[in-house]
């Protein structure tokens, strides 16, 4: 079984009128993914690309069902396009926009504790169960169908961990993007987690990159569940100076354990089998599979 997103979600897209919106779901719609509609305020009742336009996610709710979203909604709104989700009860919420103040995000995390929905991202390529549902911005041809989850907090290496295992003849249950953002709403474990707990994955490919804990939070995960799936990790960022953000808000050396060698050395103590190369992630995948 797939993750997160299935054929059968029902998926929205909150600015779906937008240049950005209107691209993506144009790609995810001819991908086969189950968009049923999308939402922006004051376009209510049109039509977008043969899909119905809402005022209001509520109103996709109760119209037609909706129970996933994907926000392209712009940094100061995109918030509280979360927030908006999570009240009308919408279980997977799916957030590509970049740059959304971090005090923004800290009060929408909060409000959606209490709801029964799941945040992915900010700042993320999405999330693809191949031959399913693309709900994101990646390059759809580079995914099969396998038995390999993909964890990652890059968008690119995300691709590339993906083409090097199909290359390699195996194939991905579902890749998550949780997204490069100080606040994320599903971290590097809660990804690995569902993972895990899959009946179809087989195996993990667990890419991270320098700051923060997430890595190391997995990898401890890992080894006291008794490591019951392969992982292979690699981190990006090695030759990072400290103390500059890389590429990602979240990517900046803050402490000794921030590193690429530290987190590196943490996860092979836990069990990981951590490449030095994403060249080798694919080689690295066939031969535990093997």
């Amino acid at each position: 079984m797939s993750v997160l997103v299935t054929k059968n979600s029902n998926i929205i897209v909150q600015g779906f009128t937008g240049s950005e919106g209107t691209f993506h779901a144009s790609q995810m719609i001819a991908y086969g993914t189950n968009i049923v509609g999308g939402v922006t305020p004051g376009k209510g009742g049109q039509t977008h690309l043969d899909k119905p336009v809402f005022n209001t996610v509520a109103e996709a709710v109760k119209e037609v069902k909706a129970d996933t979203s994907i926000i392209f909604v712009p940094p100061a709104f995109a918030a509280d396009a979360i927030m908006e989700a999570a009240e009308a009860g919408i279980k997977v919420i799916i957030t590509i926009t970049e740059g959304i103040p971090i005090n923004d995000m800290a009060k929408a995390m909060e409000y959606v504790r209490g709801k029964d929905c799941r945040v992915v991202g900010p700042n993320c390529p999405g999330v693809i169960s191949p031959d399913e549902a693309k709900v994101g911005i990646m390059p759809g041809f580079v995914f099969k169908k396998g038995n390999v989850g993909i964890v990652s907090k890059s968008g690119t290496l995300t691709y590339e961990a993906a083409d090097q295992v199909v290359k390699e003849g195996y194939g991905i249950t579902t890749a998550i993007g949780i997204g490069g953002d100080p606040i994320i709403g599903t971290t590097t474990k809660d990804a690995v987690q569902l993972l895990m707990e899959d009946d179809e994955t087989e195996c993990i490919v667990m890419i991270g990159e320098i700051g923060g804990q997430l890595e190391a939070d997995a990898a401890n995960w890992i080894k006291s569940q008794g490591n019951p799936k392969p992982v292979v990790g690699f981190i990006a960022g090695e030759t990072a100076p400290k103390g500059r953000t890389m590429g990602h808000a979240g990517a900046i050396v803050g402490g000794a354990e921030d590193t690429a060698e530290a987190k590196k050395a943490i996860m092979k103590s836990c069990g990981i089998h951590v490449v030095d190369s994403p060249a080798a992630i694919g080689k690295t995948v066939a031969q535990v599979l093997a």
